[in-house]
């Protein structure tokens, strides 16, 4: 089946609600779980469901995207694919950047034809979950679809985030809205009970289905779709229109497994922490489907008389005489004497300071890593961050959100380090 797919990966979205995370690189490059990235989610999924033919699109800040890429993902010559980045472009016909999901398509369509290719399964670069592909793509012929799209049960609370679909009994879309706020009468778009029974799943309180943002069509519907529609997104212009129009024949894929958006600072906080849980919900351990990223060949973590409880310490770090809860500790991270994490997501470093590892100063600057005595809780702290010694950040008194104190940012009540920030020994936030 592989060589009748291609996948193609939206990687070129600003990611402005994931900022200060975004202010150096995009939203799919974002660091999780302390080695990987975002877009290793997608790629590996691709790979795992035989779907060799794989297309990126790219647009802003991403020259740290290119280069994980790179230097993650080398298809070796027997396999008959690749992994190719599309990058915005000028040309002659149009000089415009991506305008939206649909468009950024739109414009590599000279590219994406392929005659060895009958589906095309169109993939966002910023989610967490496992799923074979093909599945859908069975699914997609078995109902001669010209679209699908994958969807997922979700509670009320939910909705402003995503599209919602009502659907048939035989799966087909009859409907689509795409974000709904509280005041929009939704009623109706309430899944039955039979729903539920007729895909033996729990409900949980989930009332409403939602698009999952991954789509599949089949070749020559894709190309005129984009030819004969100029809308710049799939959800809220291509998709509300065609379906109101009944022109194709659009259905629904229910997937039922862990996935998680984590397009916001909230989100993605809550869904790197769950994965320091005891049966977290999305697997990282899973041998037979292993998720991809950069091999970096580091040494294993050095501790010394540490204290940690449900927490995730990725190779390469060094920790000494710290307490560490509900964290995350990225590669090369270095965590100095008597210093306390609580529920903290450290993505690490991308490379060690001479001496800084064994708590030496340099030049009288403050190496990167978490000084002496120091007191963290509820903080994402971005790559190559340097706190220095008697640092405290706080959850107490702490407001929801600020744009700027000593360099840092606080969304949803996160205090957020970014990346090459520097805090100054004794600093108090909180």
């Amino acid at each position: 089946m592989s060589e009748l797919i291609t996948g193609i990966i939206l990687a070129g979205g600003k990611g402005t609600r994931l900022w200060p995370l975004t202010q150096s690189r995009s939203k799919p490059a974002v660091p999780i779980a302390g080695k990987f990235r975002l877009i290793d989610i997608p790629i590996s999924n691709c790979l795992h469901s035989e779907i060799r033919k794989i297309f990126i699109l790219t647009q802003f800040n991403s020259e740290s995207l290119n280069r994980h890429i790179a230097q993650s993902y080398s298809m070796p010559t027997i396999w008959p694919g690749f992994i190719a980045i599309l990058a915005a472009q000028q040309t002659r016909e149009r000089s415009e950047w991506f305008q939206g999901t649909a468009d950024a398509v739109r414009q590599h369509l000279m590219n994406l034809v392929d005659r060895d290719t009958n589906y095309y399964i169109i993939l966002a670069g910023d989610q967490l979950y496992r799923m074979d592909y093909r599945k859908i793509i069975t699914f997609h012929k078995s109902k001669q679809a010209d679209i699908t799209i994958c969807a997922s049960p979700v509670h009320h609370s939910q909705l402003h985030r995503f599209g919602v679909l009502k659907t048939d009994v035989r799966d087909r879309i009859v409907e689509y809205v795409e974000k709904p706020c509280q005041e929009d009468n939704i009623e109706y778009l309430k899944l039955p009970r039979e729903f539920f029974q007729r895909y033996r799943i729990e409900a949980n309180h989930r009332e409403f289905l939602a698009s999952m943002g991954i789509y599949v069509f089949s070749k020559n519907v894709l190309f005129d779709v984009l030819k004969n529609e100029d809308h710049a997104n799939f959800a809220g212009g291509i998709f509300p229109e065609l379906i109101y129009r009944h022109q194709y024949n659009i259905y629904a894929h229910t997937f039922d497994g862990y996935w998680a958006d984590v397009g916001t600072i909230q989100s993605f906080f809550e869904a790197m922490l769950s994965l320091t849980q005891p049966l977290p919900p999305f697997n990282f351990y899973e041998t037979g489907a292993p998720i991809f990223t950069h091999p970096r060949f580091l040494p294993g973590a050095k501790i010394q008389e540490c204290k940690s409880k449900n927490s995730i310490i990725c190779e390469g770090a060094i920790i000494d005489h710290a307490e560490i809860y509900d964290s995350i500790v990225g590669i090369r991270s270095i965590i100095r004497n008597n210093s306390r994490l609580s529920r903290v997501i450290m993505m690490g470093a991308d490379y060690y300071q001479f001496g800084a590892e064994y708590g030496q100063q340099l030049q009288n600057e403050i190496p990167i890593g978490i000084g002496q005595n120091c007191q963290i809780e509820d903080a994402i702290i971005d790559k190559n961050a340097c706190i220095g010694d008697e640092v405290k950040i706080l959850k107490r008194n702490r407001p929801e959100n600020m744009e700027e104190i000593e360099g840092c940012v606080i969304k949803d009540g996160i205090v957020i380090v970014p990346k090459n920030t520097c805090l100054q020994n004794g600093t108090t936030l909180f």
